[in-house]
């Protein structure tokens, strides 16, 4: 591959790689919005005119803290994306190589000590990572506060800090009891501080499954234009998502073994449970895939039913169909809000409209191929009116109750 190449013609080629590999709508753009923000701007004014892998090292200098951000991580993986395609014609899916940290003196040498002995114990290169991610943060904690030494260190330093992670807080606390146990196990410590996180809870909050009413999921079923290869597709995706409420995964493997026509009946085994399950190939979803099958399917000798819509022709990916339901929420104009647009999203629809039409929960665990009926009724929390029916009556409290003890109480 070339050495160098102008920025705007390598920009061209990741966008088409990208394209050609399914990446999203969102992640095109985010790629765009940071080429041209970053790496084009600073050629610009500097008058560089063409890029090869040096202008991005340059670029990146100075641009980058001994903690990485997630922007900053954005920005090293900006410029490996072109370093990738410059080099080799082809994105690769690696990770950012991590931005080394300072760390020095006995505290500094304590976390060394730690991540060499994690790497004795054959732990994952990500999961030492992680480890130095946050206990360089505790790093960074202690020398603001000008402690140095480990004996300095006392139960109040790592409350005040675990205080400011508020973001990563569960991975925060774990780190700094694996720290505190080792040094207190190698005898670095006479306190063993874990003790002071081994009761930390963190609360889970729970999240609603997001869904679309019946009247929303018709919007968004109508809005999808069939005129071109890729509607015809699409609208096909959507509706075994909408009607079927089959994940990304399962509609993007979906063969034509798959598709009894005489019964009218769709058999597959899920990519994520390895369940069998069985369906009812509907009318209307029959339709769209047959129109899609014989007017907008390229030629081709693939055993699935959904392709990519430009050359080479392969089967969708998981991503792509998320993709494609993604953008037809987008542009339907459904008030979407804080609700998530992919498949998954239309799953939970689907579940909302059968509980609504009094359907059993084993019925409708059936239907979405879960293990248990346990997993189905994490949707009993969107069934709003059948919650209402299990209101219970707030009883009559008596006067003898206020007048307990001669009113002492509510006096």
């Amino acid at each position: 591959m070339k050495k160098n190449q102008t920025i705007s013609t390598l920009i061209e080629d990741c966008i088409g790689y990208f394209e050609q590999n399914c990446y999203t709508r969102h992640r095109i753009e985010r790629y765009k919005s940071m080429w041209k923000n970053g790496i084009c701007r600073y050629m610009s004014d500097r008058d560089i005119k063409s890029y090869d892998s040096s202008v991005g090292e340059k670029f990146i200098q100075g641009r980058i803290s001994s903690v990485v951000t997630p922007g900053e991580r954005d920005i090293l993986r900006s410029i490996s994306v072109l370093n990738d395609m410059l080099t080799t014609g082809r994105v690769s899916k690696r990770t950012v190589r991590p931005v080394s940290k300072k760390l020095s003196g006995p505290i500094g040498e304590a976390i060394k000590s730690l991540l060499a002995h994690l790497k004795e114990l054959r732990r994952s290169q990500s999961t030492i990572y992680d480890h130095l991610l946050y206990l360089h943060r505790f790093y960074q904690h202690l020398e603001n506060n000008r402690i140095t030494l480990l004996k300095n260190i006392d139960q109040q330093h790592i409350l005040s800090f675990i205080s400011t992670q508020t973001n990563n807080n569960i991975n925060v606390v774990s780190s700094l009891r694996v720290f505190f146990r080792h040094l207190y196990e190698e005898q670095l410590l006479k306190t063993d501080f874990s003790y002071v996180l081994t009761n930390y809870k963190w609360i889970k909050r729970e999240k609603l499954p997001s869904f679309y009413s019946t009247e929303e999921v018709k919007q968004i079923e109508s809005s999808v234009s069939r005129s071109s290869d890729v509607g015809k597709r699409n609208y096909a995706v959507l509706l075994l998502a909408t009607r079927l409420g089959l994940r990304a995964s399962d509609i993007a493997t979906l063969s034509f073994a798959n598709l009894d026509w005489e019964n009218s009946l769709i058999r597959l085994q899920q990519c994520k449970t390895g369940k069998e399950i069985e369906l009812p190939l509907l009318t209307e979803v029959g339709e769209a895939i047959i129109n899609y099958l014989k007017f907008g399917r390229p030629r081709s000798s693939s055993s699935y039913v959904f392709l990519s819509a430009r050359a080479p022709y392969r089967p969708m990916t998981g991503c792509a169909v998320s993709s494609a339901v993604r953008q037809i929420i987008d542009t339907s104009g459904i008030l979407v809000g804080q609700r998530k647009q992919g498949p998954h999203s239309m799953r939970h629809s689907l579940a909302s409209r059968l509980l609504e039409n009094r359907v059993s929960l084993p019925i409708i665990s059936e239907s979405l191929g879960h293990k248990t009926t346990q997993t189905t009724m994490a949707y009993l929390r969107i069934d709003i009116k059948a919650l209402r029916e299990c209101a219970l009556d707030v009883p009559i409290i008596t006067d003898e109750f206020y007048n307990q003890k001669k009113g002492a109480f509510y006096g």
